[in-house]
């Protein structure tokens, strides 16, 4: 192979205009394709700018041609030259479709096998096989502008939070496992013999601390490990934009973060995101959307026809009713004639994914009503639920019974999504942003009997709401705000507690014996009485952000080494076995069938 020993990038291919016409250029790169005209070869040169044409003219310099008769796809190449114009052979759609580069010199810096799939925009290959050969992957224009997007997503952030005072403070990667919520990951100690580290699932312990250390305001762009199933918008180790502020309270927080969301949708998408953005209480999110992460872009509302249809005959709705349930619908607007009967077969069984135990309906089509369950209900029933749903010729309706109020809001709230996705009226093209309040403090766990915190531990109660810890914790609201873009929870945080006496009372709501909870938290627990400020924060899935902004479908596309479905990754075949040397070392020994 060649050396580059003496030439010297003059621009990056995809930066070449008219304007450069007659200019020296030298530049380096991967072979898109290469095509022979006879007399001439044209290499189309490729670098994560884009793509540039190099002309190679037989009459001109015939050696230096034979030489590009070479060469083959993904080759990697310096090419010297002039740039010129294309003349009559302008290509409108590359940017740099009016020039080309006259080449006087040509090194072959490396040579290439064939590629396991063409490097190529909107690859449809096999994502597995993509993802073993990621670094040709990667190469793809369409990925490098996705993890390009994510920087300018990133330095943007670092500026703006920078221009608000912020300081950017790291935090340590191995730490103390305090399981409250997502299974830690772990990782044994040598020298402390039968001791662990955890990754962090967040820096939040560490950034209330900074606040009490007097940092006042702390942001951080930092990985986090979490050891869960993954999903479309989940991985195993993630990105956070996180942040913390002292002196602060809701609006405060929200402020400032709406600055950020403003900014960085004008600059990278040309979008005005006016602010302040609409905020909606948890409680109304769920009576509306059956979620606490709406989205906005369409209607199909939920509907409560419960006191319609508590005494009805049909005793899937009565029986709901009596079991302390509900009785909740959408009104799919004009889908009577979208939706076929085999179509409802379907959606009934996507309803029992989240629980439901069937899906009921009623159709109005030319003038006709058919129903699963209209031969069970009064004229009088069904003129009510007509009314309430505000329903019309052309409607279908989807009923939910049961006698969980979170199954209804769950199986329907999914329901609405499925439904506007297979109609096709989502508007791609708009952004939603909404800001969730109010969330509850605690929810009750079935399984551990015990309530659970929503959030987190260290999130504050509403100060009206604190008396009703003891007596009523199912009734406590949080000082806790999500940030919801188009239906996905980009960022979510709170105002913190900083008093003793409150975040104990916490820990003992939550179960935890004094004991345990000193043994877990006593550091924060000691450090708030040395002095706590008032603080709150907020922490963004940068991955999502950009997933979001890309128009992308999965937060794979956006990192540039992802895990895939079973939290393996498939190009260095993670995770692997380790020498039993090591694992000596560490004072683990595995257990193995006999």
């Amino acid at each position: 192979m060649e050396s580059m020993s003496g030439l010297k990038r003059t621009k990056y291919c995809g930066m070449f205009r008219a304007s450069d016409i007659g200019e020296k250029a030298v530049v380096f790169g991967w072979v898109q394709r290469m095509r022979n005209l006879g007399g001439l070869i044209f290499i189309d040169l490729r670098d994560r700018t884009g793509v540039v044409q190099c002309t190679f003219d037989e009459a001109i310099n015939k050696e230096l041609f034979d030489k590009a008769f070479t060469v083959r796809s993904e080759y990697v190449l310096a090419v010297a030259g002039v740039v010129r114009s294309r003349g009559s052979d302008i290509n409108r759609d590359k940017p740099t479709g009016e020039v080309e580069i006259l080449a006087s010199e040509l090194r072959i810096l490396s040579k290439a096998e064939t590629p396991p799939f063409e490097i190529v925009e909107d690859s449809d290959v096999n994502d597995m096989l993509r993802l073993k050969y990621r670094y040709l992957d990667l190469r793809r224009p369409d990925m490098q502008q996705k993890i390009a997007l994510r920087h300018r997503i990133t330095k943007l952030a670092r500026d703006y939070f920078d221009g608000c005072g912020f300081y950017e403070i790291e935090t340590p990667m191995l730490t103390k496992s305090t399981p409250e919520g997502a299974r830690d990951y772990l990782v044994p100690s040598r020298v402390h013999p039968g001791k662990f580290y955890a990754l962090p699932q967040s820096p939040q312990q560490y950034k209330q601390l900074l606040m009490l250390a007097g940092f006042d305001r702390y942001m951080q762009v930092t990985r986090c490990f979490r050891d869960e199933d993954l999903r479309a918008d989940r991985q195993p180790e993630f990105t956070q934009l996180d942040l913390e502020m002292s002196f602060v309270d809701i609006d405060d927080v929200i402020e400032v973060n709406e600055g950020f969301i403003s900014l960085i949708f004008r600059e990278i998408l040309n979008l005005d995101m006016p602010s302040p953005f609409p905020r909606m209480k948890y409680r109304e999110a769920m009576e509306r959307f059956g979620t606490d992460k709406p989205d906005l872009r369409f209607g199909y509302e939920l509907c409560d026809i419960t006191d319609i249809v508590k005494n009805s005959g049909f005793k899937v709705f009565s029986g709901a009713v009596e079991s302390g349930g509900s009785v909740r619908l959408i009104n799919v607007n004009g889908a009577a004639e979208k939706i076929s009967r085999r179509d409802i077969d379907a959606l009934g069984e996507f309803v029992k994914t989240y629980r439901a135990k069937g899906l009921a309906w009623i159709k109005y089509s030319n003038g006709e009503v058919s129903s699963s369950f209209a031969k069970f209900m009064t004229e009088e029933e069904l003129s009510e639920i007509k009314k309430r749903a505000n329903a019309k010729d052309g409607d279908i309706l989807f009923v939910v019974a049961d006698a969980s109020d979170d199954i209804v809001f769950a199986s329907l709230g999914a329901l609405r999504l499925e439904c506007a996705r297979r109609l096709n009226v989502i508007d791609e093209s708009r952004f939603n942003v909404l800001w969730i309040t109010d969330f509850p403090l605690l929810e009750y766990d079935e399984e551990e009997k015990r309530f659970v915190a929503k959030h987190h531990p260290f999130t504050s109660p509403m100060d009206e709401d604190i008396d009703l810890i003891r007596e009523n914790p199912a009734a406590v609201r949080a000082k806790a705000y999500d940030i919801i873009i188009n239906g996905t929870e980009v960022g979510g945080g709170s105002i913190r507690i900083h008093s003793t006496e409150l975040q104990e009372l916490m820990f003992e709501t939550l179960g935890f014996s004094k004991d345990e909870a000193h043994a877990r938290f006593g550091h924060l627990i000691e450090a708030f009485s040395y002095g706590a400020p008032p603080h709150g924060g907020i922490a963004y899935g940068l991955d999502r952000l950009t997933m979001l902004m890309a128009g992308c479908d999965s937060i794979r596309d956006v990192i540039a080494f992802p895990k895939v479905q079973n939290a393996s990754e498939p190009m260095m075949a993670s995770p692997d076995y380790v020498d039993k040397v090591q694992l000596d070392e560490l004072h683990i020994k595995l257990l193995t069938e006999n």
